[in-house]
């Protein structure tokens, strides 16, 4: 080559040096930042997957902070639930003890009621200063605003609802299948006993869900006395009876299938009279008395026996578990339990139970806030004047003056009371320790793992290999070390036209 003017060598030196200290400083950028791609131009499919990720990875670690401080939450909200189970379980040895008459002075009752008017305002304390950042738990804050409550319905609980923004969440009932209590029916074919004139006693036991009692009757004892005196336990057997011209019905106290009635007759007696024994109801229709009987008196002593039925429904298009006239469905868009009437258990049709339009402790627990990573939860008011029983009274109504006080009260009803609240309250502390258990608990540890694995996944894409980077480097210091000497041969060759000149 005898041309000085243009130097081909020199370019492709140049352009091979240029090249080789581009993939140097990408090397050595790689390796000081740990990171494959820095910028667009490294990987553009690749930084867009990872920024991605990057993204569901953010989402996922303030997840699993919202489902931390939801446990902060619950475990506030069930601390005062337990003092409170702690005072309601000291509440009823209180009844226990003034239900003792005999050696109890009416100073000691008015003591033990001063106690009860002390646990009712601490129980309401508690519920008024159990707090999150100033957020009271227990005084209903976080309980659902419900309305359009069906007449039929005569209590309801809501346990949990997701809405959507500010849309409303009507609760729909179908009754498909109708509550029923245990009966029967005790034909004596008369309004009296008729044992033919012996000095025998027509010995029956009646026996319900509660228990069973034996009785006795003379002849010409009449229907309404028998059925008096079944009344008479009707809180130890669980069992009512009505009188009728000929004879009496005998019906459990309660609806559903764990409630029955049972007769045996013992010792007949001789009783005589037309059709007499003991009949069944109609299965289809429970104010028809079957005119086959089940069994004659002289017949019935190993006993007839009748259970009752759960109503049978759905709620909003989910099959509720039942028990009495009470349905439940527990999904994970909505947890509600009600108990309807009489009527509206035995009428086979749909019912617009009520409406949810607010309320509640929503908690994002996913990375994407949408309506299916968001978990709703409802904590009652548990105020004096709102544990007990909806229709029969409230713990409020133990205090000092008021219909269930153990002064001058009606200690049975009382004692329902107090009880129902020990539901209610053990209840809420149950579903509590299961949102934490198996929605908290579950929830973070699925987080952690899907960071783990979300992180791994971008780390591939996005971090350094710095077993491949290192080999790079090296060969590309090489080539950078070899570029430049031959560059330097290129850039000198051109002299050699010195010699042609002389």
């Amino acid at each position: 080559m005898s041309r000085i003017n243009t130097n081909v060598g020199s370019l492709v030196g140049q352009r091979v040096l240029g090249a080789n200290n581009f993939s140097l400083t990408n090397s050595l950028q790689r390796l000081s930042t740990g990171l494959r791609i820095n910028r667009g131009k490294d990987d553009p499919a690749g930084l867009i997957a990872s920024e991605n990720l990057r993204s569901d990875i953010r989402g996922l670690n303030a997840a699993i902070g919202n489902a931390e401080r939801a446990d902060q939450v619950v475990n506030i909200a069930e601390g005062g639930l337990q003092e409170i189970s702690g005072l309601l379980t000291e509440l009823q040895g209180l009844l226990t003890t003034t239900a003792s008459t005999a050696g109890l002075s009416g100073e000691e009752k008015k003591a033990n009621q001063l106690q009860i008017d002390s646990i009712m305002q601490t129980i309401d304390r508690i519920s008024s200063s159990t707090s999150f950042q100033g957020f009271k738990l227990l005084n209903g804050n976080f309980d659902y605003q419900v309305s359009s409550v069906d007449s039929g319905v005569q209590g309801y609980s809501v346990n949990a609802a997701k809405l959507s923004g500010g849309d409303s969440l009507d609760v729909e009932v179908l009754v498909t299948q109708s509550a029923q209590q245990g009966q029967l029916y005790l034909s004596f074919a008369a309004g009296n006993l008729n044992l033919g004139g012996s000095g025998e006693q027509f010995t029956i036991e009646i026996a319900g869900s509660l228990g069973s009692r034996e009785l006795q009757f003379s002849s010409g004892t009449s229907v309404a006395d028998i059925a008096a005196a079944i009344n008479t336990y009707s809180d130890v057997t669980g069992v009512t009876a009505s009188a009728s011209s000929t004879g009496l019905s005998i019906l459990s106290n309660e609806f559903g299938s764990s409630q029955f009635v049972s007769v045996k007759v013992v010792d007949d007696a001789g009783a005589t009279g037309t059709d007499i024994g003991v009949y069944n109801f109609e299965s289809d229709d429970a104010t028809t008395i079957n005119t086959t009987a089940a069994s004659t008196f002289a017949n019935a002593n190993n006993g007839v026996r009748d259970a009752g039925q759960n109503i049978g429904g759905t709620i909003n298009g989910l099959v509720a578990t039942s028990t009495g006239k009470t349905l439940r469905v527990n999904s994970d868009f909505l947890d509600v339990e009600l108990t309807v009437d009489t009527d509206t258990a035995q009428s086979l049709a749909s019912v617009s139970a009520f409406s949810i339009t607010g309320g509640g402790a929503d908690f994002q627990l996913a990375g994407s806030v949408d309506i299916a990573g968001k978990v709703s939860l409802g904590i009652k008011d548990v105020t004096t004047r709102k544990l007990g029983i909806s229709g029969t009274g409230y713990l409020s109504d133990l205090g000092s003056g008021k219909a269930f006080n153990v002064v001058d009260g009606d200690m049975t009803e009382a004692q329902k009371i107090v009880n129902s609240a020990i539901e209610q309250i053990s209840g809420m502390r149950g579903r509590l320790g299961a949102f934490q258990k198996n929605v908290v608990g579950a929830t973070i540890r699925s987080l952690n793992i899907a960071v783990e694995n979300t992180s791994a996944a971008e780390s591939v894409i996005r971090d350094t290999d710095f077993a491949t980077e290192t080999a790079a480097l090296t060969r590309n210091q090489i080539l950078v070390s070899a570029s430049t000497n031959i560059l330097a041969i290129a850039n000198s060759q051109p002299q050699a036209v010195l010699q042609l000149l002389g």
